[in-house]
């Protein structure tokens, strides 16, 4: 078994404080205790380590280069402690362990990413087992139960969901491709003579319902960004998120095709609590929390929207971000 630490947290505590707040008067004020209690505790440090933490330049005390050192550890030390805490009271109050949750791939990952972050500073030692899917195994991970919370294109019977997001598709290909090269309207007739890029659903039974064109060229694979990565060179055409395409569109990688019609499909996202009767506050909590984003993220889009659409004299000019 190791010893016991000779320093106390307390201690690592009062170092950290005075070294982020100046002073032992103002670090005294933080932790709220006394002077003496606070420049006693720097003191023990020194003489139990045998170690010098500041010395003296001109008038002002700086930390060593050890003092440097045992302060970034002791500040670790400290938020460690802090996070443990946290942890204690979210796992005392029935938060979860570890939460199960699967998306559809179609879903925007940074949107997600945010979210997951977010909740991982409010409940930090519950674990996230993600799982991205497509059409069928997002709907077997409900009905099979290995998933708490799921963001989905279809809704399993007997489960309650709520409209979370439309997300929008957009057949493209690299400005490249022959398709752009016919330099007309574009039939589905004409998609049929090129290749079509499609992501396999993840179900273990395929989806059987048409989601693309019945092209005799067909590349099938496991993951969006693999799809998007091939269309960016040249290889086929592909409808796509419009949200992970963005940067694609933005620098002139990838090309809208100019369909007559069927150029822009629509896909309406769910949120489903897979049982949200036994669902502890972090299944819950999670849940909010992408609620909460999507509605933010839509506004938004939809201001963007509106000013794009106003008349360039009627728009508010911009303040310049001050110096």
């Amino acid at each position: 078994m190791a010893a016991a630490p000779r320093i106390s947290l307390d201690q690592w505590q009062a170092l950290v404080a005075v070294v982020e707040a100046g002073s032992y008067a103002r670090a005294a004020e933080t932790l709220h205790k006394t002077q003496s209690t606070v420049t006693y505790a720097v003191q023990r440090i020194e003489r139990l380590l045998d170690v010098k933490l500041f010395e003296l330049r001109g008038r002002k005390a700086e930390l060593t280069a050890t003092g440097q050192l045992l302060y970034q550890r002791g500040r670790a030390l400290v938020d460690e402690a802090g996070l443990l805490e946290r942890s204690a009271r979210a796992l005392s109050a029935g938060w979860e362990a570890e939460i199960r949750i699967a998306v559809e791939v179609i879903f925007p990952s940074w949107l997600l990413l945010s979210c997951l972050d977010r909740f991982g500073a409010e409940s930090p030692h519950t674990r996230i087992e993600l799982i991205e899917s497509v059409i069928g195994g997002t709907l077997e991970a409900i009905e099979q139960g290995t998933v708490d919370l799921a963001v989905t294109a279809r809704v399993p019977e007997g489960h309650a969901a709520e409209p979370l997001m439309r997300a929008r598709f957009i057949a493209v290909a690299h400005p490249e491709h022959p398709l752009h090269k016919l330099r007309r309207k574009l039939t589905f007739r004409d998609l049929r003579a090129h290749r079509h890029l499609v992501v396999r659903d993840t179900g273990s039974t395929r989806s059987k319902a048409k989601v693309s064109i019945d092209a005799a060229q067909r590349w099938t694979v496991s993951q969006l960004s693999t799809s998007i990565e091939a269309a960016r060179m040249g290889m086929g055409f592909a409808w796509f998120p419009e949200e992970h395409i963005r940067p694609e569109l933005a620098q002139g990688l990838l090309k809208p095709l100019d369909l007559g019609e069927g150029g822009v499909r629509f896909a309406q996202l769910y949120l489903v609590v897979a049982d949200r009767e036994l669902s502890g506050p972090g299944v819950l909590r999670l849940a909010g929390l992408i609620r909460e984003a999507v509605a933010a993220s839509c506004e938004a889009v939809e201001l963007q929207a509106d000013e794009a659409d106003r008349p360039r004299a009627a728009r508010k000019p911009r303040s310049r971000p001050s110096a």
